[in-house]
């Protein structure tokens, strides 16, 4: 998740200074901002570190489904989770903050702030790879280069504005961007694992468990095939004085153990074969919290409550079946879900239905659009069709139901759409204008959200429509998401603070045709293309906030998915051995900088073994 606008906060020795766009010259600088300021650069950690923290004990958490491979970055191949603890990049972000970047294997960079159609990034003289050799500007151009040529078709998206990678000396690379609208891209070039290059030209495309070289904080330690990877600290890591790194990477050991669903996972929980636990189960924490590991008080219930956009999830509807391409097709399936009644039946009323794609933030978008807003749009309103322009000039809200469980309104409401659309009934069945049965298969792997589908389902029966649920295995289900292969699946579109080039991938019209690539639902519209690109190019904080409610509108308004629900905050579960400073990131839970108390950690080993 990326960002975007004019860079101006920069450093001067070693001081923020706002440099005006009438200056010309380079700028070399310690820390970059996009429509953000670099508050921390000068401070000697992160305000959500403990730079005393002890160092020991094992993070463990659990994964889902398997892997057969240690290297994310290529286009085949499951790969295990965990594998960004094994790679430093050249800069990294700030948990507080929308968008700004500090030194990892880059101490500085250099970009002109009146020409942004490049930059430079000076690798740090100390910065190593774990067999003690230097990281050099050779080891950054051969990572983009296989991730350009190589890697996941959206990832090559989001780095499309790179024209060049240029080695000027052992320690600077220099990127060369195809225009200087993109001002995001100087930094988001600085998000990137870099490996060796000995690595990559000998293994990049292999599907193996051992994992390209890197310089980061861990290295690859045990590795049980399909059912557990573990992370060992490298006491010899080169970056540990780093400022961003003062306090983190505190576990001796980080530990993923998988699971093929969550109730098996709790179980695991619930006996100690892992110790962290993100609860997304809403009855699990509403009800489940009461085994004897609770009542001994060695189980922490905690919920961190963030200011990041709630992560839109929704079942997707796949524009490239015809069945989808009537917009009122996809009104009457939105119209089917039962929110209310699902929230009190099965979810205790904990969660919220998402009415933005970036809910709870200041981004979404609220109301009827305002006078700015209006401006943008106005150009853009012909190129809607008519229910999807009026959607866009109305305030915003999803059907809702009385919660009985029978959704007698929506579904009739869905009803009338259809037969508005060209759909029938015949023999009790529901057809499409062009006389095909009505059908629907909606794809998932696990059975997490089983019953959450099921009740749909059932709704969709009611209506008419001859609905499914196909349940496969983990390698089968991405390679089918990844062909563009299904009818409806359930997809998690996560946003940042400063949303960016990246929501090309997600929306773009390209990204629709290109497989592998974010566009799961396949949206095709010159408007949204419009706004994107708008976005991409805004030039101020204002900018983004505007151009980002008008492209929420747009997405609502378009009924492309049905939004299931969220919250803003996150309720994590842990075994009482973990521990976090008092102020955590506003951004996130900010798991690196946690520590393990080694008395507790005792204390729950010694109740584990009896």
């Amino acid at each position: 998740m990326l960002k975007n606008t004019m860079l101006k906060a920069v450093l001067v020795a070693m001081t923020i200074s706002w440099i005006p766009v009438s200056i010309a010259a380079p700028i070399t600088t310690t820390a970059l901002g996009h429509n953000s300021t670099t508050e921390y650069i000068d401070v000697p950690y992160m305000p959500y570190a403990n730079p005393k923290a002890p160092k020991g004990g094992t993070l463990s958490l659990d994964a889902r489904g398997t892997f057969n491979a240690a290297n994310k970055w290529m286009t085949t191949g499951v790969a295990m989770v965990g594998t960004d603890y094994l790679y430093d990049t050249l800069m990294t972000g700030s948990l507080n903050e929308a968008f700004t970047m500090y030194p990892q294997l880059a101490d500085k960079v250099t970009y002109d702030p009146d020409d942004t159609s490049w930059i430079i990034y000076h690798i740090n003289p100390a910065a190593r790879f774990w067999d003690g050799s230097p990281v050099t500007s050779s080891d950054v151009k051969a990572t983009y280069d296989a991730i350009l040529s190589k890697g996941p078709m959206y990832i090559r998206s989001y780095l499309g504005d790179i024209k060049d990678i240029e080695i000027i000396d052992k320690q600077r690379v220099k990127f060369v961007f195809k225009s200087d609208d993109n001002k995001e891209i100087l930094l988001t070039v600085g998000q990137f694992p870099v490996f060796a290059k000995s690595s990559i030209d000998t293994d990049f495309e292999k599907i193996t468990l051992t994992p390209l070289m890197g310089s980061g904080p861990y290295k690859l330690g045990r590795v049980d095939a399909g059912r557990a990877v573990s992370y060992v600290r490298d006491p010899n890591y080169w970056g540990r004085d780093l400022m961003v790194n003062r306090g983190r990477y505190n576990f001796d050991m980080i530990k993923f153990v998988y699971y093929q669903s969550d109730e098996i996972a709790f179980e695991g929980f619930k006996s100690g074969q892992y110790r962290f636990r993100p609860e997304n189960k809403a009855s699990n924490w509403a009800t489940s919290y009461n085994f004897p590991a609770v009542k001994a008080g060695l189980i922490h219930k905690e919920t961190i409550s963030s200011e990041n956009p709630v992560p839109m999830q929704g079942l997707v509807m796949n524009m490239r079946r015809p069945i989808f391409q009537d917009i009122r097709v996809r009104q009457a399936l939105t119209a089917a879900y039962d929110f209310e009644w699902m929230n009190k039946t099965l979810f205790h009323g904990q969660y919220e239905r998402l009415q933005s794609f970036f809910h709870g933030s200041e981004l979404a978008a609220t109301g009827t659009p305002s006078v700015a807003e209006m401006q943008v749009l106005k150009p853009l309103l012909a190129k809607l069709e008519p229910i999807q322009r009026q959607a866009v000039l109305d305030e915003w809200r999803l059907p809702t139901s009385d919660g009985s469980g029978f959704n007698r309104q929506g579904l009739l409401e869905a009803r009338q759409l259809l037969l508005e659309a060209g759909f029938y009934y015949q023999d009790m069945k529901l057809y499409q204008p062009n006389g095909k049965l009505a059908q629907i298969e909606i794809l998932m792997t696990g059975e997490t959200m089983g019953r959450v589908l099921l009740p749909y389902i059932r709704n969709l029966k009611r209506l008419g429509f001859d609905a499914t649920l196909r349940q496969v295995d983990g390698p089968q289900y991405y390679e089918r998401v990844r062909r563009f292969d299904y009818d409806i699946m359930v997809d998690i579109f996560a946003q940042s603070l400063s949303p960016g080039a990246e929501q090309v991938g997600f929306w773009g019209s390209a990204a629709a045709d290109e497989a592998g690539n974010a566009n799961t639902i396949g949206i095709k519209n010159p408007a949204i293309d419009s706004v994107i690109k708008k976005l991409g190019d805004a030039k101020s904080r204002d900018e983004i906030v505007l151009y980002t409610h008008v492209l929420d509108r747009l997405l609502r308004a378009g009924h492309y998915l049905v939004p299931l629900y969220g919250k803003s905050s996150t309720n994590v579960a842990y075994w009482n051995q973990y521990r976090h400073t008092a102020k955590l990131p506003t951004n996130a839970i900010g798991i690196d900088y946690w520590w393990s108390d080694k008395e507790a950690e005792a204390r729950v080993n010694r109740y584990l073994k009896q």
